[in-house]
């Protein structure tokens, strides 16, 4: 069951932002934190508040691998979101679930409970 789950939703378009928040509580997480900066991304990756992180690949020409690497060596569970596939992505990260943009409230599902174990 995936819900009740704290989101880090790290997006830089505002439109996909509100939609993946309406989605999320809609299949019943919470966005407790977001970012649509690289540093602010950073941060909120720091301070650790959330149980799973959903992260846009390209935040304004910035890559966010450094993000998800602080995610993973912090072992929380993040979701690439991109509307360009796996294109960019470091053999690092070649096990990394990919959503594309757009996604759907089923494949978003799909994604934290496969990442989560659910």
């Amino acid at each position: 069951m995936i819900e009740s789950f704290r989101i880090l939703l790290i997006e830089d378009e505002v439109v996909i932002a509100m939609t993946a928040e309406d989605m999320l509580e809609e299949i019943g997480c919470k966005v407790v934190a977001q970012a649509a900066n690289f540093d602010d991304a950073m941060q909120c990756a720091l301070a650790g508040d959330f149980d799973l992180a959903l992260v846009d690949i390209n935040l304004n020409g910035v890559m966010s691998l450094p993000v998800a690497k602080v995610l993973r060596e912090a072992g929380k569970p993040f979701i690439f979101t991109t509307g360009y596939g796996n294109v960019g992505l470091e053999s690092d990260f070649s096990d990394a679930t990919v959503v594309t943009k757009p996604y759907t409230m089923r494949t978003l599902s799909q994604a934290i409970a496969s990442v989560t174990g659910t």
